[in-house]
């Protein structure tokens, strides 16, 4: 590689790492002591794809940088450069993926050393003639970069040392210096995948936006009183898309839980293993609802889905829900083929779910069908938990078949359903006098 012979001929340590058997949750993390300089050379596959052998990797870093469980400092130490690779005639897609990498690795406080190079194999189009002209720019202000650290940073490939905030504001320097080979900070600082659309409107055109006004709000007054309004609209799907959910219907959603990924790697699964013993790769995390009745100022979820006290929308059956989380849930378990760490045997049981959580963003309970979709859960041998803040408890307060009330039907059984109180208020209604002193009650599926 043309950057590795450069930097050998400066007497600087190098090691080249193929992305497509590194494994990012153990691997990257280790960047974080500030010893060592990552360098990503990545190109742009067609509509904005990463190259398969940098698949896991891409989809790796954009869940950890959405992730709400994830530590917004993850890689706090880490120093970085990215240069990507496109063709500016694709220009919806250009450099998508060395854009996003650079902005994901931003997010998680990375150090960026350099600017986001902007390889561009459009002759025409490129500022210095050439895909590789343009890279060689680049590489010479890196390099320039990294003889700066080289003297005045106590890293393992010598030099003085120097105080912490003096290290920041020099990258800072080596960033912010503007070169006709890279990319100034208003074109690639902002996230490519949300790209802010803004217009200015002209008095002349005020009749037709006020009529277009009201013409569309008087479409949704006409579908809200026929009950045909959708719950995800294309503001939502945009949301839920980038936190990583798959999207089924008109208001569910099912999403890989971290603890999945984890015990498909044959580490630890949730606390759901530890006391149930349920398996974390055979659980599959889903909401037929994605409405909540609530927006309280302590959710550890994104306050972006809708919010009511009673249901509104159109409503999808609990059949085709329940088939297009299984699907979606499948179709995520199967992106692991391949993955580094990743074990075959958990790989292959992972295709069969034996649990479903609801969970996820909004409230499971606000779903009228919701016993009839957990009956089918039951009929395909997958247990249940069922995350609720019990605003609707005549919704669980009997059994799937509509009859028994819920606290007469308990029985100590292997398999069970399980509910779980976010407050006492839940616990008193399910747990009755049947306290555990948890906040969980289990029933039969049975």
């Amino acid at each position: 590689m043309i950057l590795a012979k450069s930097a050998e001929e400066k007497s600087l340590p190098v090691e080249l790492v193929d992305l497509s058997t590194y494994d990012p949750e153990d691997k990257l993390t280790e960047e974080t002591s500030g010893q060592s300089l990552c360098v990503f050379v990545l190109p742009t596959h067609a509509e904005g794809k990463p190259p398969e052998a940098a698949a896991w990797f891409y989809k790796w870093l954009q869940e950890a940088a959405h992730d709400f469980r994830v530590e917004r400092a993850l890689l706090k130490g880490m120093k970085y450069a990215v240069f990507g690779l496109g063709n500016s005639q694709y220009a919806d897609h250009f450099n998508e993926v060395g854009r996003s990498v650079d902005h994901w690795l931003h997010k998680l406080q990375a150090m960026r050393v350099a600017k986001l190079g902007a390889g561009d194999e459009d002759t025409v189009a490129s500022r210095h003639g050439s895909i590789e002209a343009d890279f060689d720019d680049w590489q010479n202000a890196l390099m320039g970069c990294v003889e700066k650290w080289r003297a005045k940073s106590n890293c393992r490939c010598g030099g003085k040392s120097q105080p912490q905030e003096e290290r920041i504001e020099e990258a800072s320097s080596c960033d912010s210096q503007s070169d006709a080979g890279e990319a100034s900070d208003s074109e690639w600082d902002s996230d490519p995948s949300q790209e802010v659309k803004s217009a200015v409107l002209d008095m002349e055109e005020l009749g037709n936006f006020s009529s277009a006004l009201r013409a569309a709000r008087k479409r949704k007054e006409s579908e809200e009183s026929e009950g045909t309004r959708e719950m995800i609209t294309p503001l939502l799907r945009e949301s839920l898309t980038k936190q990583g959910y798959k999207l089924i219907g008109s208001h569910s959603g099912v999403k890989m839980c971290r603890w999945t990924k984890s015990m498909l790697r044959g580490r630890g699964g949730c606390y759901k293993h530890s006391f149930y013993g349920i398996e974390s790769h055979r659980c599959m995390e889903t909401t037929p609802s994605l409405a909540c009745a609530n927006k309280c100022v302590f959710c550890w979820r994104h306050h972006s889905n809708p919010v009511g006290t009673e249901w509104r929308w159109k409503m999808d059956q609990p059949e085709e829900i329940l088939a297009g989380a299984l699907d979606a849930h499948y179709k995520m378990i199967n992106q692991f083929k391949g993955v580094p760490g990743v074990k075959p045997e958990r790989l292959a049981e992972g295709f069969q779910a034996k649990h479903c959580a609801l969970s996820l963003v909004g409230e499971p309970i606000m779903y009228p069908e919701i016993n009839k979709f957990v009956k089918l859960l039951h009929q395909k041998e997958i247990s249940s938990f069922l995350v609720t803040n019990a605003q609707f408890p005549e919704a669980i307060s009997c059994d799937i078949t509509g009859k028994n009330p819920l606290p007469y039907r308990w029985k100590k059984r292997r398999d069970y359903d399980i509910i779980q109180g976010r407050d006492l208020f839940l616990s008193r209604l399910v747990l009755s006098n049947h306290q555990t002193g948890t906040g969980v009650a289990m029933t039969s599926p049975g």
